[in-house]
């Protein structure tokens, strides 16, 4: 039990610096595609919470897959809200005209 819980902290806290190190290695012109696919991991991520509702017997899990599909709702909401006003910034002046 104890080496199980070392195992999966030391890949937690790897898979942290990995993951910092690698985006704040992004330029700035890639950030906008890297939300859009990140939003499409999280749409992954509903589907799993679906399943795991569904086949979870009892409340608890009812619970848990409903607030799984919730809260992943809403990153997928707010990321695809936050890349558009992201694109929008890049669209020339003679465009917003009309």
């Amino acid at each position: 039990m104890i080496e199980e819980l070392l195992v999966s902290l030391t890949v937690f806290t790897l898979a942290t610096f990995v993951g910092y190190s690698v985006i704040t290695k992004v330029p700035p012109t890639l950030h906008t595609p890297l939300m859009s696919g990140s939003n499409a991991i999280s749409g992954i991520v509903i589907v799993g919470a679906l399943i795991v509702a569904v086949r979870e017997g009892g409340m608890v899990g009812l619970v848990l897959g409903t607030l799984s599909v919730a809260l992943a709702t809403m990153n997928v909401v707010g990321g695809y809200l936050v890349t558009d006003r992201m694109l929008r910034m890049f669209r020339r002046s003679d465009e917003d005209r009309g």
